[in-house]
């Protein structure tokens, strides 16, 4: 799926929020401290797209706030064992820079030693989840690495943003996504861990119908919208959310790791025919109910 000669486009970009859409909470928002995502930003100029906006992170959560988005769910991944406690530190003080603002997931690497204290010590911090991405981690989400992570998260009703859809996919990560991802080991995950919240970004993508169907039948798994409104990658949600569940559908936006406009996929809601309701649900409740984030939004 990714190359490196994906596209960059230079749509424009709009001051505020489109027409018709009164307030956001943006469930997918990528932070990182200088170095890393120096690292990251290399890694998609090599071998995906080209990033468009390249500020610090304490920047980039003023852009979008400053836009009109009321409230941004930040996330990070430790891509190797032993520096999940720093990031998580890291996370903390970017909540304490934007009290009421941000909502920050900690993350842990599955598998290194001390990974429930790790995640008690996020707890203990402040965070308010944990995030996850298979691609990078290479963690079976069935195996016994997760147990731990699955247990800390039922116990304390912390909810799990995981990246466990197939796509997209890159020949330069070190384990094939089809290998390790799928809609129907999520299945099994969510039955054997009743008390899980989770949420699978971009929809499943590639298996947006499987996982359709899945929320259809699952009061405790959700699916983010990011990067799969917006035209760019193929046989993705196109025209309607015909056949969806909206209560378990959830806006993010992927910034600022995009190739276009911060509010691209924003626009795409805001004309896909969905009722004002309808489209707050999206854009808003739907992130307010699964973080547990249920003060008045902005």
């Amino acid at each position: 799926m990714l190359s490196p000669k994906m596209p960059h486009f230079d749509d424009l970009e709009g001051e505020m929020l489109p027409a018709g859409v009164e307030r956001v909470m943006d469930s997918h928002v990528h932070v990182f401290p200088d170095r890393i995502f120096n690292a990251v930003r290399g890694w998609f100029d090599d071998h995906a797209w080209p990033i468009r906006y390249r500020m610090t992170s304490p920047d980039l959560i003023a852009y979008l706030l400053e836009r009109g988005i009321g409230r941004i769910v930040a996330l990070q991944y430790a891509h190797k064992p032993g520096i999940a406690g720093f990031l998580n530190r890291y996370m903390a003080g970017l909540c304490r820079d934007f009290p009421g603002r941000v909502k920050g997931l900690a993350t842990v690497f599955p598998g290194e030693p001390g990974a429930r204290d790790i995640l008690a010590e996020a707890f203990d911090l402040g965070l308010s989840g944990v995030k996850l991405h298979a691609h990078v981690q290479c963690f079976d989400m069935e195996g016994p690495a997760m147990t731990p992570v699955y247990e800390f998260c039922q116990e304390r009703a912390w909810p799990m943003v995981m990246h466990v859809g197939r796509e997209p996919n890159s020949p330069a990560y070190a384990c094939d996504p089809y290998g390790i991802c799928g809609a129907d080991r999520m299945a099994r995950v969510l039955d054997r861990f009743e008390g899980l919240r989770v949420c699978v970004p971009h929809l499943g993508f590639n298996e947006v119908g499987a996982y359709r169907d899945l929320i259809a039948s699952r009061d405790n798994l959700w699916l983010d919208t990011a990067m799969v409104l917006t035209d760019y990658f193929p046989k993705t949600l196109t025209g309607s959310f015909e056949g969806y569940r909206l209560d378990r559908i959830i806006y993010g936006s992927d910034y600022p790791n995009i190739p276009y406009a911060w509010d691209r996929e924003l626009k795409w809601l805001a004309g896909s025919g969905l009722s004002p309701e309808e489209l707050d649900q999206v854009l808003y409740k739907s992130c307010a109910e699964f973080f547990k984030d249920l003060t008045p939004g902005r």
